[in-house]
């Protein structure tokens, strides 16, 4: 791994520096200063000619300026004759932008991959994308890593043989499925319908009467679609439920909103939200997937493949 860089923006230092731990390299350090003007100036303060550079920035909250960091420091890796140019993004908030969905709207998730390759990112590391076409928004080869084994292996030790998996939407059912066969539990879905100001859940495809419930999203933002499945499940007769999501934005009060449900006994997500890890709640569990980004890269660096880590049904 000698010729490993590894620099992370102002979101990303903390994650970076879980990965670095577990790739035994060290974390170069990054200059990121502003200009009278307002703008943003990035400086890697490591020698970056012909190595193997991985920029670590979660895309979050504030989401422009993280952007705005990572494409200068994609910028200043060309520059410096980097080799390889790795975007390594836990989250990719504009994954939300993935259609036209209303006349004369820009889509923001392809708009920001074309941004990236155009800066000089020559792959891209993410887990999760909101949307599954978002995937195919970036033309330079992206591996979309998922939690799902890390999720499953917090309920190794739980006895599950009163327990159904729940996706919130259909869109999700198929990762909800790979997740209950890995946890070896039955799977049920709802139907969601979005409107401007508000979620509804119409109805519920499963038995869920006197189980206790794993309710399994991708990520969960102002916690609106939660807490109209808790009603739900409440209305159909189910036992204690446990929230699990890979991206836990929580916005807002969502985190509290949820956990005040008398239902709900835990909270499970992971860290690819720095700020989630700052959250002080005891219904809350942070699980760090800092270790399969940190194995991904190395795959990546050694050209191995690296499919077995986002390949839900892989043992």
């Amino acid at each position: 791994m000698a010729e490993v860089r590894v620099f992370a923006g102002t979101a990303g230092q903390r994650f970076a520096q879980k990965m670095c731990a577990d790739l035994d390299v060290p974390l170069s350090p990054v200059k990121i200063s502003r200009f009278a003007n307002d703008c943003l100036q990035a400086q890697l303060l490591d020698n970056c000619r012909e190595r193997d550079v991985y920029l670590v920035q979660p895309i979050i909250t504030p989401t422009q300026e993280n952007l705005m960091e990572l494409l200068m420091m994609i910028d200043a890796a060309k520059g410096a004759s980097a080799q390889r140019i790795t975007a390594v993004m836990p989250h990719f908030a504009y994954a939300r932008s993935d259609k036209k969905d209303a006349p004369r709207i820009s889509i923001g998730g392809r708009l920001v991959a074309d941004l990236l390759e155009t800066a000089g990112a020559n792959r891209i590391l993410t887990m999760t994308l909101h949307a599954p076409q978002v995937h195919a928004f970036f033309r330079v080869p992206t591996d979309q890593l998922n939690a799902l084994r890390e999720l499953a292996s917090h309920f190794t030790l739980n006895d599950l043989s009163k327990t159904t998996v729940v996706s919130p939407d259909l869109g999700n059912a198929k990762p909800a499925s790979a997740f209950a066969k890995m946890l070896g539990v039955p799977v049920a879905a709802a139907a969601k319908e979005r409107f401007n100001d508000h979620v509804e859940i119409t109805s519920l495809i499963g038995d869920v009467a006197g189980r206790d419930i794993i309710v399994l999203d991708d990520e969960i933002a102002s916690g609106g679609t939660i807490i109209a499945i808790l009603d739900l499940l409440r209305e159909h007769g189910a036992r204690a439920v446990r929230v699990v999501c890979t991206h836990g934005i929580f916005a807002g009060d969502g985190l509290y909103r949820i956990a005040a449900d008398p239902d709900v006994v835990e909270i499970v997500t992971t860290d690819t939200i720095p700020s989630t890890e700052m959250m002080a709640h005891d219904k809350l569990t942070v699980i760090s997937v800092a270790p399969a980004f940190a194995e991904a890269v190395r795959r990546i660096h050694s050209g191995e493949s690296v499919s077995a880590l986002f390949d839900p049904t892989h043992v």
